[in-house]
């Protein structure tokens, strides 16, 4: 993933509120690995600068270098002379200087002498707008096969205030120091070296107790077959336990090959994700540039308690981790006393670049400038406001459409194996437990309604009764025609209990229905078209009420059809409705997944042809209720039309459960993946016809329909049956995820769509 944008002038994030990713939780990080001019400090300080130079133009926000990356690494004896020595501090200093007028955090490898000159340190200096943050000195250092390292340095686990000198100036090594960002929210750097990473309790994990987000390697690794797996194992394994993101950066191109060989690998992970990687065995430059989502670190961390815990077990070995310095992204505002003139005077003032801080300081911001005020305060130091993020353009990592849905084949069918065989699992241990595990014993009862969900809980039900050995015919299903059912629905569902060889009848509710609402006193009683809620819901409580009574009359448990979009957004009738049943297979499962799944199924011939075309008739329909008589040319009513597109609604769903996101965010977000439908990825098998992009008005007007939904019906999830969660993106069972009082506000929620999602 090496790519470049043009720079996005600051008048765009003056009136966008989507054009900095800054403003979002994110920060844009680029690995880099380039040719080395072995033993040539001066030109690599040069190289280092070019690369530096559009990096700054990408808003970069933290750029990463190898391994010793201004001298080389395989120097052998010769990082020992005076003249390489004296060549390496220069050539920091030369990027020191130069950095003043950088954005990027930058982070390169330098050989540096002790004070005393006595030793010398592999070190990763931290350079940042004419500052060093930070010396990081490598812990460990090889010396086994082709590693000779402790032959030139002196390991860096101990050096905690050695002092180094550069330009004249006292430095001091910290091998435990972590950088926190102020204007960055979340963001706080931890750097090791190469070997650092390969020993069994490496210190970015310690580093990661102690609060670091970001932990950055700088590796001069040379290449043998296999080696290259190995670090992304590792790198992939550090970043998913300790829920950071990872940033690594090989030496490549230039190294000598007299006895080794080298590959220039760099990429970045994040939680356990791949969020980008270049070329190997490049010529020329190569980077990784993604953005790094901090947000999400913060939210796993919080999520997982134990994460915190675990820091309270090592807090002895964490002691020596400090804060070692601070630096703000964005540098501070031109103008000291901006602040006293908006108290003052308000902000109706033409105060020229500072308006634009007081205008787009949306809660992130208040609270970066909060903390630098504390901090300020702290020191003794008049505070300042903070620039405005620069404009960046489009995220810069892979962000789903569907997020429940991998856009990946192999990972999507992988995906709908393990969700298939769970429902089916889960259903097969409750049968089990309550007599259904013999032919003749529990049945499964069903309403099909020719429908997404009906369908596929019934062929969870056949694949369950095929793993007991039991005759499908043992399966019950019943399809109950409403006064809106329409022929190819019903149809569907006929065609699919044969071919599934389940037992099937027709029940049909419209007698009974009709006879209820004429007890009530409803108008359609009376031969009124009145087609309200209780209209509806009579239908809905009809069927499940005929089906309960079946299971009692039958020996068997209703097998509840409900999925997890329909419960978060409570689009199911309370009580006896769709809202209950003895045990519900699908309510682990999106709506968005569904279809999928049945693809898959019809994919891997798990049933005979004739299902399979059955199968594929459903998946053609559009999702309807049924409830509401149609006239002639009229269209049928649509589940999506009156609560909103289930596409919008899930990527909603699973940023609030997975990822704890407020609307801001997912607003935000929405718009990056929804904005064009001709950017990015589609999962396998979805129709051309189907694709589409939502305006930041539908976005806006979808989210604030989902929240109101989500939060008023919490009532209905907090007596949901049994049922078991399917995905990692979460359930809404109080027992098996979600946990929430039924009776709080959206209040802060829609406050926050109002002030923050653009709805234009």
């Amino acid at each position: 993933m090496s790519s470049a944008t043009d720079a996005v002038g600051p008048a765009a994030a003056a009136t966008d509120p989507h054009a900095s990713i800054y403003d979002h939780g994110f920060v844009r990080v680029a690995a880099v690995t380039l040719p080395v001019a072995l033993a040539d400090p001066a030109t690599n300080a040069e190289r280092h600068l070019e690369v530096l130079r559009d990096l700054h133009a990408q808003q970069v926000g933290l750029a990463v270098f190898p391994e010793l990356s201004l001298t080389g690494y395989s120097l052998d004896d010769l990082v020992m002379q005076e003249p390489l020595l004296d060549a390496a501090e220069q050539a920091v200093l030369d990027v020191l200087e130069a950095s003043q007028e950088l954005m990027p955090i930058i982070v390169l490898g330098a050989p540096l002498r002790a004070e005393d000159r006595s030793r010398v340190y592999n070190c990763a200096v931290v350079i940042h707008r004419g500052q060093i943050l930070g010396i990081t000195p490598k812990q460990n250092l090889p010396t086994y096969r082709e590693f000779y390292e402790r032959r030139w340095f002196a390991p860096g686990d101990d050096a905690c205030d050695i002092a180094v000198r550069l330009g004249g100036e006292e430095q001091h090594l910290s091998p435990h120091g972590i950088i926190t960002v102020e204007d960055v929210p979340g963001l706080k750097l931890f750097v090791e070296i190469c070997e650092d990473m390969w020993v069994p309790v490496p210190p970015s994990a310690e580093a990661a107790l102690a609060g670091a987000t970001v932990l950055v390697n700088l590796s001069g690794s040379p290449i043998t077959v296999g080696r290259a797996e190995d670090r992304k194992l590792l790198a992939r394994s550090s970043s998913a336990r300790c829920q950071a993101a990872y940033v690594y950066a090989a030496a490549g191109e230039g190294e000598s090959t007299t006895d080794l060989a080298w590959d220039g690998q760099t990429f970045v992970y994040e939680c356990g994700d791949l969020l980008g990687e270049s070329e190997r065995f490049p010529r020329g430059v190569r980077t990784t540039i993604v953005d790094v989502d901090l947000d999400r670190i913060v939210a796993e961390r919080r999520r997982q308690n134990t994460f915190d815990d675990n820091r309270r077990t090592h807090a002895e070995s964490l002691a020596k981790f400090e804060s070692y310095s601070t630096t703000n992204l964005f540098g501070p505002h031109i103008d000291p006393g901006f602040w006293d003139r908006v108290e003052k005077e308000g902000a109706d003032e033409d105060w020229g670049e500072g308006l634009e801080d007081l205008v787009l300081l949306g809660g992130r911001r208040r609270a970066a400038q909060a903390r630098h005020d504390a901090r300020a305060a702290e020191k003794g130091y008049e505070s300042e406001p903070l620039r405005t993020p620069p404009a960046t353009g489009p995220l810069r990592r892979h962000h789903d459409r569907f997020p429940f849905v991998p856009d990946d084949p192999a990972r999507l069918a992988q995906d709908c194996y393990e969700a298939y065989n769970i429902q089916v699992a889960g259903l097969v241990r409750r049968l089990e437990a309550i007599g259904g595990g013999k032919p003749g014993g529990t049945k499964p009862v069903i309403g099909v309604s020719g429908g997404l969900d009906s369908t596929h809980a019934l062929i969870v039900c056949a694949r369950a009764m095929d793993l007991l050995g039991r005759d499908r015919s043992e399966i019950l299903a019943y399809t109950m025609p409403g006064f809106a059912t329409t022929e190819h629905t019903r149809s569907n569902a006929e065609l699919l209990s044969e071919a599934i060889g389940a037992s099937f009848e027709t029940i049909d509710i419209r007698p009974a229905s009709t006879q209820m609402l004429k007890d009530m006193g409803h108008p359609f009683g009376r031969g009124e078209e009145v087609y309200d809620v209780t209209f509806e819901n009579v239908q809905a409580g009809m069927r499940y009420d005929y089906l309960f009574r079946l299971a009692n009359h039958h020996g068997g448990i209703v097998v509840g059809t409900g999925d997890l979009s329909e419960l978060a957004l409570g689009w199911a009738t309370f009580g006896v409705g769709d809202h209950m049943s003895h045990y519900g297979v699908n309510a682990g499962v999106p709506k968005t997944l569904i279809q999928h799944l049945i693809r898959w199924v019809i994919a891997e011939g798990i049933f005979d042809e004739a299902t399979g075309t059955v199968l594929q008739a459903v998946l053609d329909t559009e999702i309807t209720p049924e409830l509401i008589p149609t006239k002639a040319g009229e269209k049928a009513q649509s589940t999506e039309d009156s609560i909103g597109p289930y596409a919008l609604h899930d990527f909603t769903l699973y940023h609030l459960l997975r990822r704890g996101y407020g609307p801001g965010k997912i607003a935000y977000l929405a718009h990056q993946a929804w904005g064009d439908a001709s950017a990015g990825e589609w999962p396998a098998g979805y129709a051309d016809e189907d694709k589409r992009a939502y305006s930041r008005e539908e976005i806006k007007h979808w989210l604030t329909v989902f929240t109101k939904r989500f939060f008023s019906n919490q009532f209905k999830r907090s007596t949901l049956p049994n049922a078991p969660k399917v995905l990692a993106g979460g359930a809404v069972s109080p027992r098996g995820d979600w946990r929430m009082p039924s009776d709080v506000t959206s209040r802060a929620w829609l406050a926050e769509i109002e002030r923050d999602v653009p709805g234009e």
